[in-house]
């Protein structure tokens, strides 16, 4: 197996930027983009103080409807299974009944699920692949989660919710689609969905269906326009951004490349962007599986205006049920349609997945090792105003991607997943990071084409690769949208990334993760270094191996400026040591 450089590598640049975005909302309850400064508790007159109703015991249904009956809203929509209250009766509300609250704020539920593992009544067959399948997938939010799936201090899975994103992945392609190979992948555009008051983008719908999708076989050329075709379980995932007149989050770059065709779902829905897209599927009459991932706001909008839409006569579910249930809406060649509700009865561990079998490591770095030291005065080094001081940036290559040189769908393959999945291990001992950045995921990256002649892809592998380790070390996760991954082309110094990484003192006394793509990397600390001198002179950044997946970069910046670059570290992860096929869980 081959894992070299893609062709698609040398015709794009990958920067970061944090994106500044509308504020999403105060505290575990907020979901939405909201705006700046709001908070979404605060509706209603604070000095109005009304009875918080007692509806344990009632349907989810039932309880929404009392508690807005009396002025107050519905806040977080917790699922917990049960072994005496029906599935979608509530078990608990906060504040609980009698409470005075203020007008306007919010009453958390708790809903049952029924028994853990309950068998249930006969689960549907696997869907016909004669029939439009569009069938969605309802990933965790702070406003609607299962118990113990998502950190509140995040917005991002915990253990127990990466392990279900896991264990699910086998559950969809053998119980919903039968064993038979997706159509198409979409999930939602993260920088759509800002949680908490720390703006975290929403991973963790893109996570979801991350098992899924490399479960799927996808024959791509291995270069653009021309070349044999390679298949490889590395199915695409469809995350970017809706072409106008639909607006981009605010903060995101305007794209350099636009993909129609690589349209996630947008949380806000703006001009119907996501009935448009599921329309468009509908109308081309194509048969297949189409699975959304997104959370429960917008499945269950979807879901409706579907029906409404296409007149279709079913009765989509009003009340959120947990992220084990996946609904499917079927469409015959003759136009009858037809709901299917899959519930997988997921009861994950709350320890971090535990692989098939081990990955075997070392501590012995491969790499040609280089070390650069600037020391302002010296040499003709001057430190420029405004660096960051008392920084620790490690930056690391996406996991593996290429079956074949030159193959690429923006996706890694089921190598990468073992990498990635492995990288808590890995890496303990070796770094300490405070946050973790990644390319958005819904930039456009230009990869290799498939039989139908797509070759633009949403770049979702940088963010997947490091987003286990995010989740096993509960760390802040998030995604440099603001500058376009295509703005600075290598060879050119990319010094937005550079500027805005090493400048400007956000990241002082700061110690990052950067998982990126590596081309783009050199370049970006070429530009950092070329900083240092500016009569010339600057030493120059070694090439990153194109078959190397497993050096750290290690950019440290002390308490006076002064810069020093190594690849000392390494993952200790040998990609020949990778099995080819994807791990089970």
């Amino acid at each position: 197996m081959q894992l070299g450089t893609s062709i698609s590598d040398l015709r794009h640049t990958c920067v970061f930027a944090l994106a500044v975005a509308l504020l999403a909302g105060c505290g575990g309850g907020s979901s939405g983009t909201g705006s700046p400064g709001s908070d979404s508790s605060s509706t209603g007159s604070a000095s109005t103080q009304v009875t918080v109703p007692n509806v344990v015991g009632d349907s989810q249904s039932a309880a929404t409807a009392a508690i807005t009956n009396v002025g107050l809203t519905v806040g977080t929509v917790t699922v917990q299974s049960s072994n005496t209250i029906p599935s979608g009766s509530v078990i608990a509300e906060n504040p609980a009944a009698g409470v005075q609250a203020s007008a306007g704020s919010p009453v958390n539920l708790t809903v049952s699920s029924g028994p853990a593992q309950s068998g249930g009544s006969t689960p549907p067959p696997p869907l016909s692949a004669a029939n439009i399948n569009l069938i969605f997938v309802v990933s965790d939010d702070l406003a609607y989660q299962a118990s113990g799936d998502l950190d509140a201090q995040t917005a991002n899975l915990t253990n127990q919710g990466l392990n279900r994103s896991l264990q699910i992945g086998a559950f969809l392609q053998q119980s919903v689609l039968g064993g038979k190979n997706v159509t198409a992948i979409y999930a939602l555009e993260p920088m759509t969905h800002l949680q908490t008051a720390g703006n975290f983008p929403d991973l963790v719908a893109l996570q979801t269906v991350q098992q899924f999708s490399l479960l799927n076989n996808v024959s791509l050329s291995t270069y653009a326009g021309s070349g044999p075709s390679i298949s490889a379980n590395s199915f695409p995932i469809n995350v970017s951004y809706a072409p106008p007149p639909v607006s981009l989050p605010s903060g995101v770059a305007a794209p350099v490349i636009r993909c129609p065709t690589c349209q996630g779902l947008d949380f806000a829905d703006q001009a119907g962007d996501n009935e448009a897209l599921v329309n468009s599927i509908v109308s081309a009459g194509s048969p297949g599986f189409y699975v959304f991932s997104a959370p429960w706001e917008v499945v269950s909008s979807l879901l409706a205006n579907i029906n409404r839409t296409h007149a279709l006569n079913l009765n989509p579910p009003t009340d959120y049920a947990g992220p084990n249930y996946i609904y499917a809406i079927s469409i015959s060649p003759t136009g009858s349609a037809s709901l299917a509700t899959f519930n997988s009865n997921l009861n994950p561990p709350a320890a971090y997945p535990a692989l098939p079998s081990p990955v075997s490591s070392s501590n012995s770095c491969t790499a040609t090792p280089f070390s650069i030291k600037v020391t302002g005065g010296t040499g003709g080094a001057v430190i420029p105003a405004g660096t960051n001081t008392n920084e620790t940036v490690y930056i690391i290559r996406h996991a593996e991607a290429h079956p074949e040189a030159n193959w690429d769908d923006g996706n890694y393959i089921c190598a990468g997943q073992w990498r990635a999945l492995d990288l808590p291990n890995a890496l303990r001992g070796k770094i300490n990071p405070q946050v973790v950045y990644s390319i958005d995921p819904a930039q456009v990256h230009m990869g290799t084409d498939s039989v139908s002649g797509q070759s633009n892809w949403s770049y979702v592998r940088p963010v997947l690769t490091t987003e286990p380790y995010a989740v096993a070390n509960d760390l802040p996760y998030y995604l440099a949208a603001s500058t376009e991954i295509d703005a600075q082309e290598p060879p050119q110094p990319a010094t937005q990334v550079s500027n805005f990484f090493f400048t400007g003192g956000k990241f002082s006394s700061q110690s990052v993760l950067l998982s990126w793509e590596h081309l783009h990397i050199p370049t970006t600390v070429q530009a950092l270094v070329s900083s240092y001198y500016p009569n010339g002179g600057a030493p120059k950044v070694p090439a990153w191996n194109g078959e190397d997946y497993d050096t750290i970069w290690t950019v440290t910046i002390d308490e006076k400026g002064n810069l020093t670059v190594n690849n000392n570290l390494c993952e200790g992860i040998s990609s020949a040591s990778l099995p080819a096929g994807c791990p089970s869980f």
